[in-house]
């Protein structure tokens, strides 16, 4: 007798089907996760995965437009060039905003200095956001910085709301404000990083650039 064979095939997931799936579930996380309780560490993971999120959606927009963020691609072609520097941090995630689902993930829980808004319609700015733009981000600098904590300080001094450009060699570091002198960065690979103020130097040479801009909301 002749073993049968089954005429079905496993078909692996693709990689934008892995993607939507690890989407799905951070949000799933954040919902199972009260945004306002728990220990200092439960509030980092939150942010954590906050930034995660917004690393996927990042991948996401840029997917259907040749590999480019917002802040590459001209105002009249729907992106945020020019349009994100200075005080317009929020701007950025505005336009991508269908893909976001929830203003709630672009506030960290440590962060007493914003609260999250309720949707993108209604008077949603900077005062909803807890996270700064990576303006030099793109796919070919995969460790520039994308996104993440906002709560720099630059010779003791905590920077201020506009455009922030930092280097390695500048006395930049995490403020006490958040996650105890440390905070967590999103790459343009889409990869977090919880950093120290020891590390946080390093990780701006793994960049691959000179300078960083970053706007501050």
């Amino acid at each position: 007798m002749k073993p049968s064979h089954s005429h079905q095939r496993n078909r692996a997931f693709t990689l934008v089907e892995l993607l939507i799936v690890i989407f799905l579930l951070a949000i799933l996380a954040a919902m199972l996760l009260p945004a306002g309780s728990g220990s200092v560490k439960a509030k980092r993971i939150f942010c954590v995965n906050n930034l995660r999120q917004i690393g996927l959606v990042y991948c996401f927009w840029a997917g259907d437009r040749g590999g480019k963020y917002p802040m590459d691609i001209s105002v009249t072609n729907g992106g945020t060039m020019g349009l994100a520097d200075g005080r317009n941090a929020w701007i950025n995630f505005f336009v991508m905003s269908n893909l976001l689902y929830t203003p709630k993930i672009l506030h960290c829980p440590a962060d007493m200095g914003s609260f999250a808004a309720t949707n993108f319609s209604s008077g949603f700015n900077n005062q909803n956001i807890s996270y700064f733009v990576g303006l030099n981000a793109d796919t070919n600098h995969t460790q520039a910085f994308l996104a993440g904590d906002d709560n720099f300080e630059i010779g003791g001094v905590p920077v201020k709301s506009g455009l922030l450009e930092i280097s390695s060699n500048m006395p930049i570091a995490w403020s006490a404000a958040r996650h105890k002198f440390g905070g967590n960065i999103g790459l343009a690979d889409g990869s977090v990083q919880s950093v120290n103020n020891i590390d946080l130097p390093k990780l701006l040479d793994q960049s691959g650039l000179t300078t960083n801009r970053l706007a501050i909301p």
